[in-house]
């Protein structure tokens, strides 16, 4: 079976990445059903599902179209009047967009009950619970799979410092329910003086009384009180959790952590992040290191192991990403991503991750 569908933006960069890894070897292009076409006429995956072929599951997010669509599908499952169009890297109505993707992942999941001629990469199931990053977590901790201490979802800045309180800690980190690649992350710290400090991906925009948050490459540092308030605030009302602080390991004046691919249950391609600032997603500027030069045997088993373990809590998922903090021998999953293999250039026994993905699960 060389044939492949993938349900996917067709401008996007995983699209082309993926088109050239197939030209690469051999194999024909793939077949790509946009994500805006399927969610106006659901019928046509039958039709791009209709012979023998692998099927992919790519995300929505590269198309602003599909991500308001399913927005407004969100907000009509929750009974909530439609947002306007979220402009280019506006946090808006998060839960919503997750309540309607959701909502395509269970008809998707249907639909493909009935298609036995597509090879699924990733079931919709396990990319829904991915994408969840709270039940995520929770449930790679049920199955024990070592993950940061959860504090549970946060309502807003008072029930903030409640929490801080009643565990008795000075720093904790804020992440959206439904967000990706550190937006709207808070690494949140305060002292005994009083002081606080939130550190975020999140800029705040002050609109007619409104506040509206934006994703920007700019780490943003808020030391006041109102402002820390008032961020806390505006990301629990699309949903927000904290989770206990987790040092990461340092390399001279930056610190890291590690993504790693999971191919078929095994680690594959791995990368270090390196930043000097709190979040180090690559896309955020921080700077790729090579994992191998910095972990000794020990982390390097812990990662291998860790990563094996926590792609068994997913047995329908053939790629996944999942990122870790390893030191002194022990390894904790920050993260696991169903779309986690977006890594250009990245090799692994000399194949990228999209061109390892095709030799290992196209059969």
């Amino acid at each position: 079976m060389t044939a492949m569908t993938v349900l996917a933006t067709a401008a996007s960069k995983r699209v082309r990445l993926l088109q050239a890894a197939r030209a690469q070897l051999g194999m024909p292009a793939a077949r790509v059903l946009e994500w805006r076409d399927w969610l106006e006429q659901p019928s046509l995956l039958a039709q791009a599902l209709d012979l023998p072929c692998l099927f992919k599951i790519e995300p929505p997010g590269d198309d602003a179209a599909a991500h308001l669509h399913l927005v407004q599908d969100g907000c009509r499952l929750l009974d909530r009047p439609p947002p306007r169009a979220p402009e280019h890297g506006e946090l808006l109505a998060m839960d919503a967009w997750f309540a309607g993707f959701a909502d395509a992942m269970a008809r998707l999941s249907q639909q493909l009950a009935g298609l036995p001629l597509a090879q699924v990469v990733n079931a919709p199931g396990d990319i829904c619970l991915m994408t969840d990053k709270l039940a995520c977590q929770r449930h790679l901790r049920e199955l024990g799979v070592p993950v940061p201490a959860l504090l549970g979802r946060v309502d807003g800045y008072e029930h903030l410092q409640a929490l801080l309180d009643q565990h008795d800690l000075d720093r904790l980190y804020l992440k959206p329910r439904y967000g990706s690649s550190a937006s709207g992350v808070v690494a949140y710290r305060r002292n005994r003086a009083g002081r606080q400090q939130a550190t975020s991906s999140a800029s705040m925009v002050h609109t007619q009384g409104a506040i509206r948050l934006f994703n920007d490459k700019r780490i943003a540092r808020y030391e006041r009180a109102a402002d820390i308030g008032a961020l806390v605030d505006a990301l629990a009302a699309q949903e927000l959790y904290a989770e206990a602080w987790l040092d990461k390991p340092r390399c001279g004046d930056s610190h890291y952590d590690l993504r790693v691919v999971a191919i078929g249950g095994q680690p594959a391609h791995r990368v270090a992040r390196l930043g000097t600032r709190m979040m180090t997603n690559l896309h955020l500027d921080n700077r790729r290191g090579d994992a191998a030069a910095l972990l000794g045997a020990a982390d390097m088993a812990a990662l291998e192991a860790t990563v094996r373990q926590a792609a068994r809590t997913f047995p329908a998922s053939g790629v996944a990403g999942y990122d870790l903090v390893v030191r002194r021998g022990q390894a904790h999953v920050l993260e696991a991503n169903a779309f986690g293999d977006l890594l250009p250039g990245l090799l692994w026994q000399g194949r990228d991750t999209c061109a390892a993905q095709l030799q290992a699960l196209a059969p």
